[in-house]
């Protein structure tokens, strides 16, 4: 039996996370906040891609190579299960991409966030150049939550303005307005790295990037290159000499390199200062946004039971309206976000546990032992497991159930003593008809990377494919009836059920002696046929 009583468990490990009452990402995150007003100046205006997440505040300089933009709520149980794989991604793209952040939960950024078509959270978004300068292009993100995965999805969106140059066309590459600045990579790598694409666009109009490969032979006897890679820049002019680069391959110094022949591209101009103006025409149009947005933001709210206000603040600085929300809001209307998924059932009685993991006709189960007191690890446990079930139930795929079992239940407590497990967090798997189970870490207490989505379905999927050892479920768990793998009634049983018909078809015609004689001589004569059947059978 499963207890609705779940869903106020899940809400209570959720509340026992603490929360920055500013939003999940502090002032010295590597994540840049950002909101609606420096958007067009931080992402429009930028050179480079961008990947958004709803907290756009000093985000996304002219160069950086490529943005991405979360869009949160920090109520949202999703949201926070994502923050520190987000906040990794930001320090391993650091010089090569910003990620940003915008939350939508603040008065001022609902407006903004529904011109995008955000209704659920959290929502990521890409952000690169268009063609059009203050137009970007931007892209939904559906890909893992995982650092790894954001990292390598925004990395593969920065534009490539980097020259490939061959022993054939270097004369012309040379010749190519010789009064401005070159810098050439001579390198045994085929593929042009992310480095050397964000330092591209570090100096776009102003300095000319080049790769050369080492087979290259006649460029490498022109430069005298025998080293890879080799930083060669050009200052510009007919009589200038290429000044090697002697420093390591990190964009920092190689920037403040280049920097000598000219400046990178600046950081966003200030923000303008504006005198508050009244209602534009846009206002209704914006009005209708809010309201949008505030109706699908308060039904996941509810969805996560926990509902928080926005707060309202005056700005005097303000930037021009951008465009680029406009055909994002086209692009995302048929999009139907996924709901939460539903919290994991919670067997509060070891009689429950017992029928539903232990009985000797149960199957294979997925036990989250609860500590004694909920923490963040357990909650992000639960929720692990609920996007998970709902996954599988998406595919119409057939899966293992998931329980969730409170400290207080006394079948938690015999499980623990007899498998010898600790007091905190513990999932394992049980299988009381076979009589086996095993535990997903033997290192006691499990670590946050231990519980994450990923971590957990390769522990799940490990089990449906039979990878792995199991052991033995001692039978104090479990009846010694529990490890019988045929259900199907013995052909014994069947025997009584036709030695008692006998009396009564006699206890019931009552006739004559003669015939009670009769049917007693039929019965005899029955029996051995049944035996002779049941050996035929047998």
């Amino acid at each position: 039996m499963v207890h609705s009583t779940a869903i106020t468990v899940a809400a209570a490990l959720l509340a026992a996370i603490p929360v920055n009452a500013g939003g999940l990402y502090p002032k010295s995150s590597a994540v840049v906040q950002i909101d609606g007003k420096n958007y067009d100046r931080l992402i429009a205006q930028s050179n480079y891609t961008s990947v958004q997440n709803s907290q756009f505040a000093v985000c996304c300089n002219r160069a950086d190579p490529s943005q991405i933009v979360e869009f949160y709520a920090p109520w949202c149980g999703h949201c926070k299960n994502l923050q520190p794989a987000y906040e990794k991604a930001a320090k391993n793209l650091a010089g090569l991409a910003k990620v940003a952040a915008v939350n939508c939960d603040e008065e001022s950024n609902k407006p903004f966030c529904g011109g995008f078509g955000v209704q659920g959270f959290p929502t990521l978004k890409i952000v690169k150049p268009g063609k059009t300068p203050g137009k970007p292009i931007v892209e939904d993100y559906n890909g893992p939550r995982t650092a790894k995965g954001i990292v390598d999805a925004v990395i593969d969106k920065i534009p490539n303005l980097v020259k490939k140059v061959e022993d054939k066309s270097l004369e012309a590459f040379l010749a190519e307005a010789n009064d401005t600045a070159k810098a050439i990579l001579f390198t045994d790598k085929g593929k042009t790295s992310a480095l050397l694409k964000s330092i591209a666009i570090e100096f776009k109009g102003s300095i000319t990037i080049a790769q050369i490969r080492d087979k290259e032979k006649a460029s490498l006897a022109l430069f005298g290159v025998d080293n890879f890679p080799t930083l060669l820049l050009l200052p510009g002019g007919k009589e200038a000499e290429g000044i090697v680069y002697e420093g390591e391959m990190k964009k920092e110094p190689m920037v403040a390199f280049l920097s000598q022949a000219a400046a990178p591209n600046p950081d966003p101009a200030p923000p303008k200062v504006k005198l508050p103006k009244s209602k534009s025409k846009d206002s209704k149009k914006t009005s209708k946004e809010k309201e949008a947005f505030e109706s699908a933001s308060s039904a996941h709210a509810s969805s996560e039971g926990k509902t928080a206000a926005g707060t309202a603040t005056e700005e005097t600085l303000q930037e021009e309206p951008t465009e680029s929300p406009q055909p994002i809001v086209e692009a995302e209307k048929p999009i139907v976000l996924p709901d939460p998924a539903p919290p994991i059932g919670l067997l509060i009685t070891a009689a429950e546990l017992h029928a539903e993991c232990l009985g000797p006709r149960t199957k294979t189960c997925i036990l989250a032992l609860l500590p004694e007191t909920p923490d963040e690890v357990a909650s992000k446990a639960a929720g692990s497991l609920s996007e998970i079930a709902q996954l599988y139930k998406k595919g119409k795929r057939d899966i293992f159930p998931f329980y969730a079992v409170p400290f207080e239940n006394k079948g938690s407590a015999t499980i623990r003593e007899v498998l010898k497990l600790s007091p905190g967090l513990e999932i394992i798997a049980v299988n009381g008809r076979r009589g086996w189970w095993r535990q997903i870490n033997h290192d006691a207490p499990l670590a946050d990377n231990e519980v994450t989505e990923a971590a957990i379905e390769n522990f799940v999927d490990a089990i449906r494919l039979g990878e792995g050892s199991k052991n033995k479920l001692p039978e104090s768990l479990t009846p010694e009836e529990a490890v019988i793998e045929d259900p199907t009634p013995s052909l014994e049983s069947k025997e009584p059920e036709k030695a008692e018909e006998t009396p009564i078809v006699v206890e019931e015609v009552k006739v004559e002696e003669t015939k009670v004689e009769e049917a007693k001589t039929e019965t005899k004569a029955e029996e051995p046929e049944a035996t002779e059947s049941k050996k035929d059978e047998l």
